[in-house]
């Protein structure tokens, strides 16, 4: 058997099969990491949920504009300053990615909100307030690129940035109740709210740095990648990346929009529209952030079922459905309960943009296309329901849904637009 043995073992290294030679060699699959494999992900992936639950109690209603004597032009400035904070944020994500790895995120993100909220605390001048909250926008920009491209990384990515964003949208829900009843009931001055914020970005802080202080480095980049590799230039000017960055980046543009536009205005169409009285028009801004916020978890365990792109299909018409009843059901109840479901399906947009961005580019790119797309997104926040309000001063309130559908039908051709979804195998060449 051994003589036998030798001259197998040998064709065998000097010719190989015919099988081996009509066939591409095998690719080598790299196992995506788990939330609770290796044991140290459960932490991290805690404190990320954490720091965005503080990054969604972040926009809580500033009650500003009675203190400072202000109008409501000049108090809007607040909302326009951490959208600079945002975008640089986005340009300087890769470099302090390459810099400082996720560890330095922990500490920066974090330092950035606690400053943020110190200043607040002291209720300096108005201008100075402004400046701070561009201090915490630039936190949330750094907090948004690395912990999406990070959870998005990982096996069951939609289910898990299903999550993240709920904690999002349940800070979202929770700042407004917390902040008005210190206002309201405990007769606080609007500030007081962020001592609460100082403690919760402490919290953020010590969670963050415990959790991620083994990745000094960004496990993004290997040893053959350097910083231009993954730099914003190639993700926005290079053909291959450039398509799939800007799509993302202006279907959150539009996205972003409409879930601000829509959570801001409610309210007044309801009570100018719906004729409904003012704490039950209150309350159906709380049912559309809850519909949203439960749609980002339970819709995200149902995406990955019928894939990314199909489902946000399906969402988007589902949603301009809504909108429709919304606009020509001239009924309170219906109207109420169209906008918490339209919530509902416009919860999972975010989430799936981040698992899309992660299947369609190289991983050395994650950070900076999502940073990018995430603070373009921001401009939505900050422009588009301002648009609504100029077209509500000139053609009245009404102009609401008609223009949330516009920008639904808008946002759905974005998505049609993004290149077909990779399979497995062209993934991990992507990866490499």
């Amino acid at each position: 058997m051994a003589a036998a043995d030798g001259p197998v073992s040998n064709d065998r290294e000097e010719q190989p099969s015919y099988e081996m030679s009509t066939q591409e060699p095998p690719q080598i699959f790299h196992q995506a990491e788990r939330w609770n494999h290796p044991r140290s992900n459960i932490l991290k992936t805690l404190a990320t949920y954490w720091s965005f639950l503080v990054m969604g109690m972040n926009d809580a209603a500033y009650g500003l504009e009675s203190y400072y004597n202000l109008s409501y032009t000049v108090v809007s400035l607040v909302f326009f300053s951490p959208l600079g904070g945002y975008t640089l944020a986005a340009c300087l994500n890769n470099r302090i990615h390459a810099k400082l790895g996720r560890r330095g995120v922990a500490w920066l993100a974090p330092g950035c909100h606690i400053i943020a909220y110190i200043v607040n605390c002291l209720h300096p001048p108005y201008p100075v307030l402004v400046v701070s909250f561009i201090f915490a926008g630039f936190g949330n920009g750094l907090s948004d690129a690395a912990w999406n491209a990070w959870l998005g990384n990982m096996a069951n990515a939609n289910q898990l940035l299903g999550l993240l964003h709920g904690f999002y949208g349940a800070g979202g829900v929770l700042s407004p109740l917390i902040a008005t009843s210190l206002i309201t009931k405990a007769r606080l001055e609007w500030y007081c709210f962020y001592y609460i914020m100082i403690g919760c970005a402490a919290l953020e802080l010590a969670f963050l740095l415990t959790a991620f202080w083994d990745s000094p480095g960004t496990p993004v980049e290997d040893d053959r990648a350097d910083e231009s590799k993954g730099g914003l230039r190639q993700v926005l000017f290079k053909k291959t990346y450039a398509r799939v960055t800007w799509l993302c980046a202006f279907f959150l543009l539009g996205y972003v929009g409409i879930e601000v536009a829509l959570g801001g205005w409610i309210v007044t169409f309801m009570m100018q529209i719906r004729n409904g009285e003012a704490f039950a028009s209150g309350m159906t801004a709380t049912g559309f952030w809850l519909g949203l916020t439960v749609g980002r978890v339970v819709l995200g365990f149902v995406t990955p079922r019928i894939g990314e792109k199909v489902s946000i299909v399906v969402y988007s018409l589902l949603a301009i459905g809504l909108g429709l009843i919304l606009w020509l059901v001239p009924n309170f109840y219906a109207s109420a309960v169209a906008v918490s479901l339209q919530g509902f399906f416009l919860g999972p947009f975010f989430p799936a943009v981040v698992v899309v961005a992660t299947k369609l580019l190289p991983k050395s790119q994650h950070v900076s296309a999502i940073g990018f797309a995430a603070a373009f997104g921001g401009g939505g926040a900050a422009v588009l329901p301002f648009v609504v309000g100029a077209l509500a001063q000139a053609r009245g309130v009404e102009v609401l849904q008609p223009f949330i559908i516009g920008l639904s039908g808008g946002i759905l051709l974005l998505w049609l637009g993004l290149p077909r979804m990779p399979k497995k195998g062209e993934r991990n060449r992507l990866s490499d």
